[in-house]
């Protein structure tokens, strides 16, 4: 008998040490990627900045060359000025229209949310595009009022940052208004407090910290963006072109590492704010609060709902000249149907179009495989190391585009490396797009996991099944929606970056951002909005695709956890 009960302890001991090496050897090789593909790419922008283009070290030369020379330091004024006067803007705006959604009984509710949603579905430029073509110097707007309002410089940047930026704002303020405590407004209501003094004391104060988040989204998104001041900047120099221009324009790398390494300084800051803000946030959640539902009174309403129908129709106005720009002879002078500008001569065809829609899949596939599991071993892995790269993860979310692509060239592009082989090739664009959006999904992933029962776990371990057989059979079911969501992300995002990939392209691996960005640089402004449109086109059925399997998968999910907890609650 004491035999027969000391082999299964030792089997028992072997199995439990091979799964912990196992788990270890995972959680090096999630360690060893973010390292790669992460780190070291960041270390080495900084150690550039600190070197002149022979090599030589300098130490803090180029960045007292960069604030002493006029016309380039310019652009640190320029973007800080652009970025704050576009989220002011762009916050003022989304919470009106958020309001609206939240907050008011009005009709077409569904289709508004839809209508701003639009402009996540472009490429940043491609607003800008529209509002040259509507607001340019003949520009359809300009040609028939008359008055040009100047688009090129701070003004068209603010513009088109504001149109770019409305749906993110908004998003975040739907949230934080629909998490109102109804007993506020009783208890608001019960003092005789008038509407006006109960939103400035109680929906005010309650969405504080949703208006702050938004307000630092926004400026992250716009200070840290290339698309729009490429296209309509002009002269107007701010850190994402400065950037561009010292590393293709003059091919300064080392001036170009030192604006990257400025640009980091803003952008981390409204990252770290922006967390400590959503934290505070969630300790508001009461679980005795009670939903606030809709409603207004008439005047309110119609208010709100011309409100909302005026910005609805602007937005639908400009994808109307992006798609009319796409489909006319020559706009704003001959507006003859023609599919000429599909064509795409001057850019090999259709190739960046496939190649985008094959690297944003191949991003949603990989990108959600190695988030998901990464987030798992780091969750589940109660060690100092899964602590230091839980804060790794969440770095991407602080670097810009153009600085991670500046930092690949670095790294991808040494001499001698062996990494160099990635460099040049469809493989560098997934991981960079992987990278450059990666924490979101990984803050996805994390909260997911932590919203489930670890009893199911230790069962399993009770029983003897190994970590990743429960991982497939029981943690993966119940996480589905949120592993579809996480590919969503990856997806969408993968198809309309730029400013990630701008440096990385190289002939036969263009992407279609890309291409809108060249063509519009070679003058062939039609051929930018015809691929536009397509890009457009593509993520708009991405997302029904996801948006019916999201459905499908939760009905699955909710089957599935009603018929593994009916045993148990009957027992």
């Amino acid at each position: 008998m004491s035999v027969a009960v000391a082999v299964p302890e030792r089997v028992v001991r072997r199995r439990v040490d091979a799964e912990r090496g196992l788990r270890g050897a995972l959680l090096g090789l999630f360690a060893l990627f973010l390292w790669v593909f992460l780190a070291w790419p960041m270390a080495q922008i900084v150690w550039r900045s600190l070197h002149d283009n022979r090599g030589a070290f300098i130490g803090l030369g180029n960045y007292v060359r960069y604030v002493s020379t006029p016309a380039i330091g310019v652009s640190i004024t320029n973007s800080l000025g652009v970025a704050s006067v576009a989220m002011a803007v762009t916050v003022a705006l989304a919470f009106v229209y958020a309001y609206a959604l939240t907050r008011a009984r009005i009709a077409g509710r569904g289709l508004f949310r839809l209508v701003a949603m639009l402009p996540i579905f472009a490429p940043s430029l491609v607003s800008a595009i529209a509002f040259v073509y509507a607001f340019g110097n003949n520009g359809i707007v300009t040609r028939q009022t008359g008055f040009n309002v100047g688009i090129y410089g701070a003004k068209g940047i603010v513009l088109a940052e504001v149109f770019y930026c409305f749906p993110h704002a908004m998003l975040i303020l739907m949230a934080a208004l629909a998490a109102a405590d109804a007993r506020l407004y009783d208890a608001a209501a019960a003092l005789g407090a008038s509407r006006v003094k109960t939103f400035m004391t109680v929906t005010l104060p309650g969405v504080k910290y949703g208006l702050m988040s938004a307000c630092f989204v926004v400026f992250t998104l716009v200070i840290t963006d290339f698309g729009v001041p490429k296209v309509v900047g002009g002269k107007f120099s701010v850190m994402a072109t400065e950037i561009y221009n010292q590393v293709i324009g003059q091919q300064n790398f080392t001036m170009g590492a030192t604006v990257s390494v400025v640009l980091l300084i803003p952008a981390a800051l409204a990252c770290v704010i922006d967390r400590i803000v959503q934290r505070r946030q969630y300790a508001l959640v009461s679980s005795s609060a009670r939903p606030l539902a809709p409603g207004q009174g008439r005047l309110t309403n119609a208010l709100l709902f011309g409100y909302c129908a005026l910005v609805a129709a602007a937005i639908l106005g400009i994808y109307a000249v992006i798609v009319g720009a796409s489909l006319v002879t020559r706009w704003p002078y001959n507006f003859a149907p023609t599919l000429k500008h599909y064509r795409f001569d001057t850019i090999g065809g259709y190739t960046p179009l496939l190649n985008s829609v094959g690297v944003a899949a191949l991003t949603a596939v990989v990108g959600t495989v190695i988030t998901f599991a990464g987030a798992y071993l780091v969750e589940k892995s109660r060690t100092a190391a899964a602590g230091v790269l839980y804060m790794l993860a969440l770095l991407p979310v602080a670097v810009p585009g153009m600085v991670l692509g500046l930092a690949y060239i670095f790294v991808f592009n040494a001499a001698g490396s062996v990494l160099n082989r990635l460099y040049g090739t469809l493989a560098i664009l997934v991981i960079s797009n992987l990278i450059h959006y990666f924490t979101v999904p990984f803050l996805t992933a994390t909260t997911s996991l932590k919203q489930m029962d670890a009893e199911f776990e230790n069962v399993s371990a009770s029983l003897g099944v190994p970590f990743y057989r429960t991982f497939w059979r029981v943690t993966v079911p119940i996480a589905l929606p949120s592993i579809v969501g996480i590919s969503m992300y990856f997806f969408l995002n993968a198809m309309v970056t730029l400013s990630a990939v701008v440096f990385l392209v190289a002939p036969g691996t263009e992407l279609a951002a890309v291409a809108v960005l060249l063509l519009d640089d070679a003058g062939e402004s039609a051929q930018a909005t015809a691929m536009s449109v397509l890009i457009i086109g593509i993520g708009l059925l991405a997302r029904l695709v996801y948006w019916a399997l999201l459905r499908g998968v939760t009905r699955r999910t909710q089957a599935w956890t009603t018929a593994t907890q009916e045993p148990t609650s009957t027992a």
